[in-house]
């Protein structure tokens, strides 16, 4: 390349990452469109409606049947945004959260009155109730002509079968309609085709998708077991407070610039190159965020510092091995050429297994899990394409505008091999003791507090209490002087609040308060901001993950762990690193849920997108340390033992992993040291994650892989 084309690269470099910074952070019009204030954010970090319905004509219903109405409801409001919650409040009422909403009545009028759904013939007599339809989904099927079009697909129950397959027998034979009536408006009226006795059935009807959907909506809902009516509904602030964003931003300044100096200081011009792609990386992600309008919640920020950890990871990861063919005597631009090649498989495997991991994670995960898996995905794409292409391309720019001279890239040094294998009882002893430990502690918890965790109100439920205050609080105000007291009475960081917009209203969600407890946050509220405590009042509310939602999050990750260790088996072809990899993903989850149980930090909606970052953080230095026994293997096969060639390609691996884990530990740990209580709450276990991960990969992974080696030897071997 010559240097009037670098310059040239470079300027336009430049102005393309100035036009991005200026996007992301200021925005084009009036919404600040491609900002990141144009960012839809969750219920925790930016609130929504909160709409309250109360049952109709059953002053006592079972549980049951409001657990399957929660759940309906649940898949009702996924329509406006995955991260929406649904919980009970009391005996007889249905909260719903819809985060990133400020007219709650264009959210009443769209969501209409969950009540009755019935379908009658053209009689008018009643042949079908909404209660009888298990499943309505839009989808597409193919008319006579061969078009796809847009229809509502029906499941029914066992009886609704039976009662379905009667009408249509009638039916059928003069095709006369069937009327679906909701509230007493008829919104559909179908001609019956033939008789249905599968229970499998389908709406037709020149829709378009989102008439199909909105249809599928209202018969979903409208087969809800329980009417319901509004009882009240709010516009409602964050969660988690105002404070949570602004911490959150500073941390991700500070961690970027305390990274981007780390890279410059230990890799010099290609870590200079590397922190360029990573500004741009940062202003993209941002842009990309909005465009696609994902919403962005503290599980969606633990994404992004992933993200932004693998992206640094595959710089070093190529970075040492041009360091390596700079040791060799050749060229900087040949060497980077090599580095880049012989680098690439261990890049392209580590994002591959991630974006797995993500991808299963959207199909089956739900809530803030979706938008976790959306969130890592789009930052993994976006991070590996930042490293392979445009760090590639900034660093023959520079070495074309002079820097020219080998003491700018450095060199590998000779390393000592370490015997790590040699030390393997050892590992493995102290890995044992942590988890047996962690298993001591959850049996204690489970006889003193009656569970193994820490368990928050998302998963056990707990109090709702509304504090009329006699002026108009800020968010801030809120964070820094009222939640602390309620920290002290709870003992707990995990406090939820919510402001009620238009009023002095402020709504905080606890853990379930004893009546001394109560006593105690009344007095409070009454003798530090002179609340009325007969204004103040408290609702027992349920979790708000339900047994479904946590099922869905278990089979999620485990069908993740699943498809990793085949795509490693196809990979590397051999089904033992897969295996290794995945005991290496148990052992950190193991050693994390044991500090979650020693230090009884708070379980909450966070937890699951915690244990997901620690998994897809481990996979990656297991990989790169695998990667590098496979090359070594093909190598020095002949003349090396397995155990010689392991700890080689460990020692030759273990700058990587040490200097990626302090890059994303540093992102941590900033985050930990501005965060308010909760975000603290959710970065300690992230931190010790970070080091459990790198610990495994280095001193287990590759053991374990040597033990199934020498135990399950194909005879081709």
């Amino acid at each position: 390349m010559k240097k009037s084309r670098a310059i040239i690269y470079l300027t336009t470099f430049i102005i393309i990452l100035g036009v991005c910074a200026y996007t992301s952070f200021i925005g084009f019009g009036n919404t600040q469109s491609g900002s990141i204030f144009g960012i839809k954010l969750g219920l925790d970090l930016a609130g929504g409606v909160s709409i309250t319905y109360q049952v109709v004509g059953d002053e006592n219903p079972s549980a049951e049947d409001m657990a399957d109405t929660i759940y309906k409801m649940q898949k009702r409001i996924e329509n406006y945004s995955n991260e929406a919650i649904v919980y009970k409040e009391g005996s007889d009422r249905i909260n719903i959260e819809i985060p990133g909403v400020s007219d709650a009545n264009a959210i009443l009028e769209e969501l209409g009155k969950p009540g009755s759904l019935v379908f009658l013939n053209h009689n008018f007599e009643e042949v079908l109730r909404g209660t009888d339809v298990i499943h309505a989904v839009a989808t597409y099927q193919q008319d006579h002509m061969g078009n796809n079009e847009a229809v509502v697909a029906l499941s029914m129950s066992p009886l609704g079968t039976a009662k379905f397959a009667e009408a249509t027998r009638i039916a059928a034979p003069t095709r006369e309609i069937i009327y679906i009536v909701y509230d007493d408006e008829i919104v559909s009226n179908p001609a019956v085709q033939s008789e249905i006795t599968s229970g499998e059935a389908v709406i037709s009807g020149n829709f378009t998708f989102e008439e199909a959907e909105r249809l599928a909506s209202t018969i979903r809902i409208g087969g809800l077991k329980l009417e319901l009516e509004e009882l009240r509904s709010n516009v409602v602030g964050a969660q988690l407070g105002e404070e949570a964003i602004t911490s959150s931003l500073k941390a991700a300044a500070f961690g970027l610039l305390i990274i981007i100096a780390f890279m410059i200081a230990v890799y010099l011009i290609p870590g200079f190159a590397a922190g360029l792609a990573l500004l741009l990386y940062t202003s993209l992600i941002i842009v990309l965020l909005d465009a696609f309008e994902i919403t962005l919640t503290l599980p969606g920020i633990a994404g992004i510092i992933l993200s932004i950890g693998m992206a640094v990871d595959a710089n070093i990861i190529v970075f040492a091995r041009i360091r390596e063919e700079l040791a060799t005597g050749k060229t900087i631009p040949s060497s980077i050429k090599s580095g880049y090649k012989k680098a690439l498989s261990a890049v392209v495997d580590v994002n591959i297994t991630t974006l797995i991991a993500a991808a299963v994670l959207y199909m089956l995960g739900t809530g803030p899990i979706k938008g976790f898996a959306a969130t890592l995905a789009l930052g993994i794409i976006l991070s590996m394409l930042t490293a392979l292409f445009v760090t590639k391309w900034i660093m023959n720019i520079l070495f074309a505008l002079g820097f020219q001279s080998i003491k700018f890239y450095g060199t590998a040094k000779e390393r000592k091999v370490i015997d790590f294998v040699g030390k393997k009882t050892v590992f493995f002893v102290v890995s044992s003791l942590l988890i047996i430990t962690g298993f001591v502690f959850m049996y204690l918890n489970q006889v003193n507090i009656g569970s193994p965790f820490n368990l928050s109100l998302e998963y056990l439920g707990g109090t709702s209490t509304k504090v009329v205050f006699n002026e108009d609080l800020s968010l801030a105000e809120i964070d820094n002087n009222v939640v602390p007291l309620i920290e002290n009475i709870t003992g707990d960081a995990n406090v939820q609040t919510q402001k009620v917009a238009g009023t002095n209203d402020v709504i905080f969600k606890t853990r379930s308060l004893d009546a001394y407890e109560r006593e105690a946050f009344n007095q409070s509220m009454a003798e530090q901001f002179a609340a009325d405590p007969e204004l103040i009042t408290a609702e027992t509310i349920s979790s708000t993950i339900s047994n479904e939602m946590q099922r869905d999050a278990i089979l999620a990750v485990l069908f993740a762990c699943i498809g990793i260790t085949l795509y490693i088996w196809l990979r590397f072809k051999d089904v033992r690193f897969g295996a290794s990899v995945t005991f290496s993903l148990l052992h950190d989850v193991l050693v994390v849920l044991a500090f979650y149980a020693v230090s009884k930090v708070s379980v909450g909606s966070t937890f699951i997108a915690c244990m997901l970052t620690i998994v897809g953080y481990s996979i990656n230095a297991s990989i790169v340390i695998f990667d590098r026994v496979r090359e070594n293997m093909a190598e020095m096969k002949r003349k090396d033992s397995l155990a010689e060639i392991l700890n080689i390609s460990i020692s030759q691996t273990l700058s990587r992993s040490v200097f990626t884990s302090i890059t994303t530990f540093v992102m941590v740990a900033v985050l930990y040291y501005f965060g308010v209580s909760s975000i603290k709450e959710f970065a300690l276990p992230l931190m010790v994650g970070i080091v459990c991960g790198t610990y495994s990969s280095i001193c287990i992974a590759g053991t374990f892989w040597l033990i199934l080696r020498k135990r399950f030897v194909p005879k081709a071997e």
